[in-house]
């Protein structure tokens, strides 16, 4: 199977989940925040680096319950808008008004 490359938005949403992690983590050694999470410790440390840009999601639950973090935090982390990219109103062209 040959897997297609990675596109940037997933690369930085790779970044964003692994940095969410290391603060979540903090101090709590890798080993046991991995073996308390049943991922091997570099599985975690991969998606901690960002290595592993889109990890399976039973992987990121499990991690995210040892850790204490909600999957809607997690979710809201990695899924939140660039800051430098511009989203458009509702005056910008291209925005259909609906009819009242």
């Amino acid at each position: 199977m040959v897997r297609l490359p990675l596109t940037s938005e997933e690369v930085e949403r790779g970044q964003r989940l692994g940095a969410l992690l290391r603060r979540a983590r903090g101090e709590r050694p890798m080993l046991e925040t991995a073996l308390a999470a049943r991922v091997s410790p570099e599985t975690l440390r991969k998606i901690e680096t960002g290595r592993v840009a889109t990890p399976a999601f039973p992987t990121i639950a499990a991690i995210a319950d040892v850790l204490g973090l909600s999957l809607d935090e997690v979710w809201g982390e990695i899924c939140r808008p660039d800051p430098d990219v511009e989203l458009p109103g509702p005056d910008d062209a291209g925005q259909q008004r609906l009819a009242s």
